[in-house]
């Protein structure tokens, strides 16, 4: 079967479909932001609230929870996500100098790519010798295909870090919120937590191969423990220093 050009642009163009965004920096940081606002400044308050303190003393903790844990988060992940994009960007300079200076073995190295994928040498010779005629291009194709990264979308460490930080923070204010409304008791915080838990688990489903219910309970089986172990951790020590 052979078609010309403007056969297989029109049928590419009638089958094309749309994925979702799976590096724009957005979304990891976003669900782990989440995920452990809500986990830590939980169990932290929990511990809190197992070592016996009063109800200032709880809001306090939780607020300062919120505000350290989602400065570190941002923090983190901008850092992260930056350092990873100045080590790309230096490996692609690496790249560009070696398409200068040795042009012919990096057209040969990629024609060898495609050998090892299946295509016969001849026709895999031809194909990167048409890719590396523009030195751009070229420098996109052996970027996705020696370390499989997309030179032109790379993630960005504002983004990762507003994600993150709002996320973070969002996650820490669901058991924090009933003692600013006036709650004396972690029992509203645990229904709310509980249900927090349950359905950023569920929400993190739609992205991946899970079912909705194992990565709800997975999620609340987690942040239960950790609530429950630094409860009983914040009473063992507050019996001792109390």
């Amino acid at each position: 079967m052979t078609m010309s050009a403007q056969d297989i642009a029109e049928t590419a163009e009638a089958y094309k479909h749309d994925h979702r965004d799976v590096n724009g920096g957005w979304l990891r940081p976003a669900v782990f932001g989440a995920m452990d606002g809500l986990v830590s400044n939980f169990a932290l308050m929990s511990g809190v609230v197992g070592g016996s303190a009063g109800h200032n003393v709880i809001v306090l903790t939780g607020l300062a929870g919120l505000a350290a844990g989602a400065f570190s988060m941002a923090a983190g992940e901008y850092t992260s996500v930056a350092s990873q994009g100045e080590m790309v960007q230096a490996e692609l300079a690496l790249e560009r100098r070696e398409l200068e200076r040795n042009p012919e073995e990096e057209l040969a190295e990629l024609a060898q790519l495609y050998v090892e994928r299946g295509v016969e040498p001849k026709l895999a010779f031809e194909v990167a010798q048409q890719l590396s005629a523009d030195p751009e291009r070229a420098l996109e194709v052996h970027a996705r295909e020696e370390m499989g990264i997309d030179p032109y979308d790379l993630p960005s460490p504002l983004v990762a870090a507003v994600s993150s930080f709002t996320a973070f923070a969002l996650g820490a204010l669901l058991p924090l919120l009933p003692y600013l409304l006036g709650a004396t008791s972690l029992l509203p915080a645990i229904g709310i937590a509980a249900v927090g838990l349950f359905a950023a688990g569920a929400v993190v489903s739609k992205v991946t191969a899970r079912t909705w219910w194992f990565s709800g309970l997975r999620q609340l089986v987690l942040g239960g423990a950790a609530a429950g172990v630094t409860f009983f951790l914040g009473g063992l020590i507050g019996g001792h220093i109390g």
